[in-house]
């Protein structure tokens, strides 16, 4: 079976899904150029997953020399050689990658006031000057409930978000609840994204780990011990969990490679750089207008 494209039940969306890949497209502004932007979108769609298929060897080994033949598979090798010191493969920012190609193809030659691919929570923004977007903020995968906002807008030098955790789709070396990060691009924010969620973590008995081949066989993390379950952990433990985290990001941010990050485990938040959410928090919020400028 090919690529399934289609306009949502609300008839304003466009669902665009093949394989594991799930897009989520809206776009904004006259008709004539909705209509035009999302045809491109699908066209940008087609034969991505084969196109990435082909080059799966190399975008499951760690970053090297190597440059990908593919579009989509040059975005993801782009976004994580910067990390190259740590382990990470291309395969670390797929999600953001798909959503970045296909966001440009839609946006190319289009008047759009604001458009955005969302794959699975990574999320790629065109913004005309002046617009924004508000993103929400998730910290429990299973609830789904919404747990702070924050204001993207065209002033600010973000054009991709994306969210990591042990809970989510994707294996985790950590225990970050949720790592959101904010970056140049969707792709970027991924990598980052998914760095720092590995970097929230500390050995204690309430975790349970696996290799990540016993869970998925064809896991670029291969025998890597990945976060299956998080039990109780003492305020101290959170605390240590969250500054190794901090930290990371903070070293990214300082060299330019991200905006920003929200980082939560068990509803405490860390932030970094100048992100300032409006979150429900234990202690009450934290201080703030919901904004990351």
């Amino acid at each position: 079976m090919g690529a399934q494209i289609g306009l949502l039940a609300d008839g304003r969306r466009l669902h665009l899904n093949e394989g594991p890949i799930d897009l989520i497209v809206e776009a904004f502004g006259e008709a004539g150029e909705v209509r035009a932007a999302y045809a491109q979108a699908a066209a940008a769609f087609e034969g991505m997953l084969a196109g990435l298929v082909g080059e799966l060897p190399l975008l499951r080994r760690p970053v090297g020399p190597k440059t990908p033949e593919g579009p989509v598979a040059r975005r993801m090798m782009a976004a994580v050689r910067p990390f190259a010191e740590h382990f990470i493969t291309p395969m670390a920012a797929v999600a953001g990658a798909v959503a970045d190609a296909v966001l440009e193809g839609m946006v190319a030659g289009r008047r759009l006031e604001r458009a955005y691919v969302n794959d699975g929570g990574d999320i790629a923004f065109h913004l005309a000057p002046g617009s924004h977007f508000a993103a929400g903020l998730v910290a429990e995968v299973a609830s789904a409930a919404v747990m702070g906002t924050l204001a993207i807008e065209a002033a600010m030098p973000v054009r991709g978000l994306a969210t990591s955790g042990w809970p989510g789709r994707s294996l985790s070396l950590g225990i970050a609840d949720a790592a959101t990060v904010l970056a140049a691009s969707a792709a970027a924010a991924d990598a980052a994204a998914t760095l720092i969620a590995n970097a929230v973590d500390l050995e204690d008995a309430a975790i349970e780990r696996v290799p990540a081949v016993a869970l998925d066989p064809d896991s670029d993390l291969g025998s890597r011990l990945v976060t299956v379950a998080v039990g109780a952990l003492s305020e101290a433990a959170i605390g240590r969990a969250l500054s190794a985290g901090e930290a990371r990001a903070r070293r990214m941010r300082e060299a330019g490679l991200i905006h920003g990050a929200v980082l939560i485990l068990d509803r405490r938040v860390r932030v970094v750089g100048p992100c300032v959410p409006r979150l429900e928090a234990p202690g009450g919020t934290v201080p703030g207008e919901p904004n990351c400028r």
